[in-house]
């Protein structure tokens, strides 16, 4: 086994280390959300934790680590006889991305249960955790089944397996640390909550720490037990305080005043339930063990205030976590502290003191400056400032409709303009792709998936995780005779077993194609488009999709989001997005083919949902490369931009691509183009109004249901 880097190396990252310490102090605060870009030592720290625990005592060949002293009564191995333990240090389990529910809580052997009547349990990793470490690398890529199952069994310190009337628990009691790199996609807002603490980290913009970085890990590559055994003496010494927190925490006393201030802080903040009270009281109380402290003070308030509650303000995935610091001070002022009591903090030690890091064996201070200040110990900068979430100055009025009253640019089009914020966002209609595919777990299209309704049966291919108890019996019950079968019991052989098969919904790859042209330019036509694309994407990370963003104007298309997990991104992308120039809509539908072309390559099982929101309008033919594929596509040579659009839609057809456009033309006056281009791709076209949920229109249940929306007949007679 590799040796570890060493928890007190890590350089910076102050909040990230005091809230790993806080958990080792107290499990119950709730484990650690680690939110950070990548290469910013997330999963080094959390890995270097464990060896800062404190052995445990279990019973000797019990499965589930359960202490001598006090057994549980449970336990699947047990009755366990009183007698010595033996000591091992604390593990640290990690759960892979593509784990399955079997690996995380177990599985039981149905072949031996149903036969032999037997409890033939396997453990999985959560008994493995049990009084240790549970770390889940890039844990917003997590199925959200498994995450569900991991924060039940994190907060009922128990782990259930009910299945097939075969019932086991066992004792699951962990610290949980999760990473993840909101660049690939949010954690549910539910989810989030479960987390007790959660910290943003970044890299270090100062020269000097960044070379600091560099020196230890160069150092710790080349030699690491060499690395190890000079950071020996202060890792003994965090270790030390662990326990002696640890020790101290029954002690600590909670009173009136501190609970005032958690309360009031929740309530000002408007944090949804009672958890974030809960977190905040038992972290500001490891946070006054761990300073040597029987009390609570309003300074261990804000610390554990700065911990626990920036995650829990998001009221949606667009939010950016963060907190007001003066607004907290301005709370936490109504209820001074009464007169502090005479017990001395101690003095540096812990890795969040500056002393072990900042001159160490290895760094020799290693220009590193020292962190000061009541405050140091890990007070998280919000990275929104005060203020930064107010609204902007109101924007101009908005321009005139008509986009050509402006100065035309050199190739004749209406010039860029910068881009106008959206309208608010509205919940949308149902879409979703025909078929039954097998994607990944989601909330959109019908899917074959490990949850669901039962809708038949089959024999399972490689291990059995859930049984078909009628058809596994249909499939016994004729050859009982001939397996000389006597009494009650049913003989059942491995060829017996059936696996249920279930119906469920897939999220799917929603590819948005916006139309930025000057036709689109009008500010109110663009502030509502941008609405609808906004809402359409808060429903795609509802319905845990990927998402991708498509532009088109002057004479090209350029992906402006590469599919990915993050809407919050995508969102950011269509803020920023300008107007102008003519409209290359045969080049935005041919970058949207090769886009899912690689997709499909990348992610076969994750079927597409390709939304096109333009007016319809085709005023150039796009680049030259643009141009000769949609030509090569129809199988003659290039034509009009408008006949190039079709048969670039008609390409995506053929690939049978489900597609829904929706309409953005307005006015008296309508030509409908969007309605042909929707005939071209085999889809519906759906107005802006139409789009809501709450409009007068039924829902979009099938968006290859084409021919036969009103649309469709005004389209065709405008062509």
């Amino acid at each position: 086994m590799s040796t570890p880097y060493p928890f007190t190396a890590v350089v910076g990252q102050a909040d990230l280390r005091l809230a790993l310490l806080l958990n080792a102090v107290s499990p119950a605060v709730g484990g650690v959300l680690v939110r950070g870009e990548k290469g910013t030592a997330k999963s080094t720290a959390v890995r270097a934790l464990s060896a800062l625990l404190p052995q445990v005592d279990v019973v000797p060949g019990c499965r589930f680590s359960c202490a001598p002293g006090a057994p549980d009564p449970a336990c699947p191995d047990g009755p366990h006889e009183p007698g010595p333990g033996s000591a091992r240090p604390a593990r640290m389990v990690e759960l892979p991305v593509g784990a399955s529910e079997d690996r995380l809580v177990g599985a039981l052997d149905i072949e031996r249960a149903l036969a032999e009547g037997v409890k033939a349990f396997e453990p999985g990793l959560l008994a493995d955790a049990h009084r240790g470490i549970l770390y889940v690398d890039e844990v917003n890529l997590l199925h959200d089944h498994l995450i569900d199952l991991l924060l039940d069994a994190a907060a009922m310190g128990a782990s259930y397996v009910e299945r097939e009337g075969v019932s086991v628990r066992h004792a699951a009691r962990f610290l949980l640390v999760g990473t993840m790199n909101p660049e690939e996609g949010e954690l549910r807002p539910q989810l989030l909550d479960r987390f007790g603490l959660t910290v943003e980290v970044a890299a270090s913009r100062e020269p000097a720490q960044r070379v600091e970085v560099v020196r230890r890990r160069l150092a710790y590559e080349d030699d690491p037990a060499g690395f190890a055994g000079r950071w020996a003496g202060d890792e003994q010494e965090v270790r030390a305080r662990v326990v002696a927190a640890r020790a101290l925490l029954p002690q600590v006393v909670l009173g009136d005043t501190a609970l005032l201030q958690i309360a009031a802080a929740c309530a000002g903040f408007e944090v949804d339930g009672m958890r974030a009270d809960i977190v905040m009281a038992r972290t500001a109380t490891a946070l006054a063990a761990w300073a040597g402290r029987t009390s609570v003070r309003k300074e261990d308030v804000r610390q554990a205030a700065l911990l626990a509650l920036p995650h829990r303000r998001r009221r949606n995935p667009f939010d950016a976590p963060g907190l007001d610091e003066d607004k907290l001070d301005e709370i936490l002022d109504r209820f001074p502290d009464e007169e502090p009591d005479d017990e001395p903090d101690p003095g540096p030690g812990g890795p969040e003191d500056g002393g072990p890091e900042d001159d160490g064996p290895d760094g020799g201070g290693g220009g590193v400056p020292p962190q000061s200040g009541p405050e140091a110990p890990g007070a998280p900068r919000s990275p929104e400032a005060p203020g930064a979430q107010d609204d902007p100055a109101p924007s101009a009025p908005d321009a005139p409709e008509a986009p050509e009253r402006q100065p035309a640019s050199q190739d004749g089009a209406a010039p860029e303009q910068a881009a106008v914020r959206a309208a608010e966002p509205f919940r949308t209609k149902v879409l979703s792709v025909p078929g039954l595919g097998e994607g990944a777990s989601g909330r959109r299209s019908r899917a074959r998936t490990a949850h669901g309704r039962t809708t038949g049966s089959q024999r399972p291919r490689g291990q059995l995780t859930k049984l078909h108890l009628a058809a596994t019996v249909q499939a016994a019950a004729p050859h009982q005779r001939a397996r000389g079968r006597a009494g009650r019991g049913l003989v059942i052989r491995k060829d017996d077993l059936r696996q249920a098969t279930r119906e469920g919904r897939e999220g799917n790859l929603v590819l948005f194609v916006v139309d930025a042209s000057g036709s689109m330019a009008a500010r109110q036509r663009m502030s509502a488009v941008k609405g609808a694309v906004l809402s359409l994407l808060l429903d795609a990370y509802q319905r845990r999709d990927k998402v991708g963003l498509i532009t088109f104007r002057g004479a090209a298309a350029e992906l402006a989001l590469p599919p990915t997990s993050s809407v919050d991104a995508a969102a950011a992308r269509l803020e920023q997005l300008p107007t102008g120039g003519r409209t290359p809509l045969a080049a935005g539908l041919l970058k949207a083919h090769e886009v899912l072309r690689i997709e499909r390559l990348r992610d076969p099982s994750r079927r597409p949902l390709l939304v096109v929101v333009t007016d319809g309008r085709a005023t150039s033919a796009g680049s030259a490369g643009s141009a000769s594929a949609a030509g090569s596509a129809g199988g003659r040579a290039a034509g009009s931009p408008r006949e190039l659009a079709g048969r670039s839609a008609r390409l995506l057809q053929a690939q049978g691509v489900a597609s829904v456009v929706v309409d953005c033309e307005s006015g008296p006056v309508r030509l409908g183009l969007a309605g042909v281009l929707a005939a071209d791709l085999g889809g519906p076209a759906v107005t802006l109004d139409g789009l809501r949920a709450d409009s007068l229109a039924g829902l979009v249940k099938n968006v290859r249901t084409a021919g036969t929306s009103p649309s469709h007949h005004t389209a065709r007679r405008a062509a």
